[in-house]
């Protein structure tokens, strides 16, 4: 599938859909089962043309897990990881002030998310959209896009609606931001990568920005006759 709002924002990588699958498609990328890796590395690849899989066996870290909907956050862990740690948990992200916040966080939000998702098939691949197939029904459509960029998925989310609120950017895991929200809260778009931890295995000039894939088809519909064809917008077109 060519996405027209690839063209016009000038898009040099893939926009990424997120789709649910029973079978692993050939020459596919994934983790060792057991081993540690991070999501969003596997992201950066499908955006350059690499088929990416998930599963039980291989998401492996605990956000990834979560941020995929495969499982809900550890609470008893989760929380003093994410703040500032505890006799037993060492190694802390000092992201919530103390653990009873980062609890009331995950309690709240997250694992609210995880359990609206549908029940999944065995498989999620990160497959580039250039290349999915005509039976295939993605869940979410991740651009890795820069500033300039990012500004004209923005506008455009907000182009059809009396609204100025089409677009949310919420604190999380980048495997949360990038998929998670997206999945569960079909109405809005987000911005993502914002994530700290997840930032070291993404181009420093990119963030994400996700959707649903009825949203995207809806923003598709719209670019041609958007903004995205006139004059402000060529300015900005013509240097990225």
């Amino acid at each position: 599938m060519e996405s027209k709002i690839k063209k016009l924002i000038k898009l040099e990588n893939s926009p990424v859909a997120v789709i649910q699958a029973d079978e692993l498609p050939e020459k596919v990328l994934q983790f060792k089962a057991g081993k540690w890796g991070c999501v969003i590395a596997m992201l950066a690849a499908a955006a350059n043309g690499k088929i990416a899989a998930f599963s039980n066996e291989t998401a492996t870290c605990t956000g990834g897990r979560a941020g995929l909907g495969f499982a809900k956050y550890p609470l008893g862990w989760i929380e003093y990881f994410l703040s500032c740690g505890s006799e037993n948990v060492e190694r802390c992200e000092h992201y919530k002030k103390n653990p009873e916040i980062a609890r009331a966080f995950i309690e709240n939000i997250s694992n609210a998310a995880v359990e609206k998702i549908a029940a999944r098939k065995k498989f999620l691949l990160f497959k580039p959209l250039e290349i999915l197939a005509e039976n295939e029904t993605p869940e979410v459509i991740i651009f890795l896009a820069n500033a300039d960029q990012i500004s004209g998925l923005v506008t455009l989310a907000n182009y059809d609606s009396p609204q100025n609120d089409a677009v949310k950017i919420l604190f999380g895991a980048g495997c949360a931001q990038i998929f998670l929200y997206p999945a569960t809260d079909e109405n809005f778009c987000y911005v993502g990568l914002t994530d700290p931890s997840a930032r070291k295995f993404i181009d420093k000039n990119l963030l994400a920005f996700s959707l649903s894939y009825e949203k995207f088809l809806q923003l598709e519909n719209l670019a041609e006759e958007s903004f995205l064809n006139y004059e402000a917008w060529q300015k900005i077109f013509n240097r990225i």
